[in-house]
């Protein structure tokens, strides 16, 4: 049976969830989901065709795809999410992930087996994701309208506790230059394979 990455349910609602970013930085307790049942159908179906491919499933975050792909109606598909107000971040001890419809591990679990894999302490697991800022940049979530300690956090129309415009700026950021490098090396390596024809002169030089 396959397994599929990214995919979840929350432990006091059985509510569906996509895991856009399994830590955040300075807060690797926390997660940050969105809801797949309260999505609109085309928002929906885009998502589930999406996260089967290749490339999401070996991306280390869904959120590093997020911020690079667009819904049907055009719109990215991360700023979309955090402009509806969709991605919720969570206790990642409230988090089930499923990576098939037999299997369950708590992503608190889940967390510490990669991190023992990747050799690194849990806090550090921000640090894999493409354009994550290094650990002495980082900068914690706003927890202030969090939930009491203990109290399970439901993931739910009326839960505003998502990051802030400036952490997700920042995000935005970083993650644009990691992708401006990566596709400065892949067109390195285009015209290394097939080198650009150079235009000619010789109308310019009759011209003159």
């Amino acid at each position: 049976m396959k397994n599929i990455k990214h995919t979840g349910k929350m432990k006091n609602t059985g509510s569906k969830v996509l895991v856009a970013f399994r830590t955040l930085p300075g807060e690797s307790d926390q997660a940050l989901v969105f809801r797949v049942d309260t999505l609109p159908d085309s928002y929906h179906d885009s998502l589930m065709d999406m996260i089967e491919t290749e490339q999401v499933q070996q991306a280390f975050e869904l959120g590093e795809m997020l911020f690079i792909r667009s819904f049907p109606d055009g719109r990215p598909m991360l700023q979309a999410l955090r402009a509806d107000d969709r991605l919720k971040k969570v206790s990642t001890s409230d988090v089930l992930m499923t990576p098939n419809p037999t299997s369950e591990v708590e992503l608190a679990e889940l967390n510490k087996m990669i991190a023992q894999q990747k050799n690194v302490a849990i806090d550090d697991l921000y640090t894999f994701v493409k354009g994550a800022p290094r650990k002495e940049d980082a900068e914690p979530v706003n927890t202030s309208d969090s939930l009491p300690s203990g109290e399970p956090e439901p993931v739910s129309e009326t839960t505003n506790d998502v990051l802030d415009d400036t952490q997700l700026a920042k995000s935005y950021r970083s993650q644009a230059d990691a992708m401006y490098k990566e596709a400065a090396r892949l067109r390195r390596e285009a015209d290394e394979l097939d080198p650009p024809k150079k235009k000619s002169t010789d109308k310019k030089t009759e011209e003159a």
